[in-house]
């Protein structure tokens, strides 16, 4: 299983926010190169970066600082925040994104999807999937849906997509243990690879999705708030 250490971007700043609301964010640096260092030199292989302000503004105010994460960490990287057009997803190909990350357009615009997942293939494009109570929320989380979560998960394997990223919301930033019971139903339903994200608060949570065989989890709150180390966590997950 993969550990995915998170960097969320907010003006420049690595912060974190509760329950995805804007207005309940802790700040936990002024230098996301020196965080994404820190995480490569403890052992990821992955990082994941969301820029905040393309998510909620649809404009992104944080390209040249992923472009320099690019540039000085020799790590994969999975990517997204505000992806609402092929020259968005563009963008961050070009820089060199290993796995870009699309949330809202796959909802609102599937044939657009079916677009860019012929130009840039479903090994490049990861689909967030948010959702509140199993149904999908969409905008930076700020917009809600009938939608159910399984469901859609469903109709993107159909349409050729391999990977999935599940994030229950009211449990992000909260420290409250993953959904089980929700990455369960998707990993029964689908054949999609799933990467877990939001509560991720010990190391018995990364030890029991991992025996639950999923492709991924996404660690944040956990490690800024120094709930265990990434070398643990990478060690719990096993190669």
């Amino acid at each position: 299983m993969i550990i995915l250490p998170a960097i969320d971007l907010k003006e420049g700043r690595v912060v974190r926010l509760k329950q995805g609301d804007f207005k309940k964010e802790t700040v936990y640096s002024r230098d996301p190169l020196i965080i994404a260092e820190q995480f490569m030199h403890k052992g990821a292989d992955w990082l994941h970066i969301i820029d905040l302000d393309g998510a909620n503004l649809a404009e992104s105010r944080n390209l040249n600082i992923i472009k320099k994460i690019r540039e000085e960490i020799p790590i994969s990287i999975q990517c997204g925040g505000g992806i609402r057009s092929i020259e968005d997803v563009q963008r961050l190909d070009d820089i060199g994104i290993d796995r870009i990350i699309i949330g809202t357009l796959a909802v609102k615009k599937p044939n657009l999807l079916s677009q860019i997942i012929s130009e840039f293939t479903s090994e490049k494009i990861l689909i967030s999937l948010d959702a509140r109570e199993g149904k999908i929320r969409t905008s930076g989380w700020k917009e809600e849906s009938s939608i159910d979560l399984v469901e859609f998960a469903v109709s993107l394997e159909k349409k050729g997509i391999k990977y999935i990223l599940y994030t229950d919301i009211k449990r992000d930033g909260m420290l409250s243990g993953p959904d089980i019971k929700g990455l369960t139903r998707l990993k029964k339903e689908t054949g999609l690879n799933i990467i877990a994200s939001g509560g991720i608060s010990s190391l018995s949570d990364i030890e029991r999705l991992n025996k639950l065989d999923f492709y991924g989890v996404i660690i944040g709150q956990a490690l800024y708030q120094k709930k265990f180390d990434l070398k643990e966590a990478i060690k719990k997950a096993g190669d």
